[in-house]
């Protein structure tokens, strides 16, 4: 039983009701998105419900079947050997499937807004399906060696319970390296990436926008409105939004991880420990990201924002004519 501290109660409340809001807000900004009704390109949409589909397999692999149900109901066929080695590949994979959409989705507007050469090529529906399956398949590939690294910790009846891990994964190159690769891959290099692509994005608006508004001014025009920038407005903002999220999210898992690779912590003390307290608030912010996309959207896209009261009023004037 672990320590009833401050932290683990918050804890115990925040992941059953990340849960619990999780699922329903995911699978309603999946169910939106795809009707394409939402006023945004087939590419975006693409991408927007890719990353739902994402964020939710994370708030079902790692909160439900990892964290709440073990938790609530211990003895479960889920403490068996097999299950948590099955759960972590499919929570493992689900993370950096969720965390490399982020990814594609910033590079591909980043496109969008900077490379219009580029544009018309990358920036497509065709595309996208391409770059999603790549990144789906690939990430499920290299997750699947997670399964090995776990033994029984007991044995009831030839069932292997719990788990502990392998002292060849500590002991054995090719784990080290794995080991390695696989926290570059994930939280690093992403969190780089979107940071870097961001900066860009922000530096090239600026920019184009200073240039422009130099030509507004100099034109002897009386209408001073510039359509392309506005209709690359909301784009720009659904990019911010995402991205900006997913940087302030992650920072605190980002730079313990940090912290965690050159200090070469080991072990905490305890519950109390700062290391501990952080790493563990860090991983709750990190999961948080999986259900902020959809209230992104809604506050950000109008026509979702309309798409989400239709869905909402639906079971209500359903009612409403069986009864008439």
């Amino acid at each position: 039983m672990r320590e009833p501290t401050v932290l683990h109660q918050i804890e115990d409340i925040y992941y059953s009701c990340l849960a619990v809001v999780g699922v329903p807000v995911n699978s309603v900004a999946i169910l939106i998105l795809s009707q394409g009704k939402c006023g945004l390109s087939k590419c975006i949409t693409c991408y927007l419900v890719a990353m739902a589909m994402a964020d939710l397999l994370v708030i079902i692999t790692d909160v439900i079947l990892f964290t709440v149900i073990p938790f609530h109901f211990p003895g479960t066929y889920l403490d068996t050997t097999p299950a948590i080695s099955l759960v972590h590949v499919l929570l493992s994979a689900a993370t950096d499937i969720s965390v490399w959409f982020t990814v594609a989705f910033t590079f591909d507007r980043f496109v969008v807004i900077c490379c219009q050469k580029l544009k018309t090529k990358y920036c497509t529906e065709q595309t996208a399906a391409v770059v999603i399956m790549t990144m789906s398949v690939i990430s499920c590939l290299k997750n699947t060696a997670w399964y090995f690294i776990y033994e029984p910790e007991y044995m009831i009846g030839n069932v292997p319970w719990g788990c502990v891990i392998s002292m060849s994964f500590y002991t054995e190159a090719v784990w080290a390296a794995f080991d390695f690769a696989s926290m570059i891959l994930t939280p690093l290099l992403p969190f780089i990436l979107i940071f870097l692509l961001s900066g860009l994005t922000v530096r090239h608006i600026f920019v184009t926008s200073r240039i422009r508004r130099n030509l507004l001014n100099q034109s002897k025009s009386e209408v001073h409105t510039d359509s392309e920038m506005e209709n690359r407005r909301k784009s720009i903002i659904l990019l911010f939004t995402i991205s900006g999220s997913f940087i302030l999210l992650w920072l605190t898992n980002v730079v313990y991880f940090l912290y965690w690779r050159i200090m070469n912590v080991r072990d905490y003390t305890g519950p109390h420990d700062p290391g501990y307290i952080t790493e563990h608030s860090g991983y709750m912010l990190q999961l948080l990201s999986t259900c902020t996309n959809t209230c992104i959207y809604a506050v950000t896209q109008t026509k979702f924002r309309e798409q989400l009261k239709n869905a909402v009023k639906y079971p209500f004037t359903a009612i409403v004519k069986l009864i008439k």
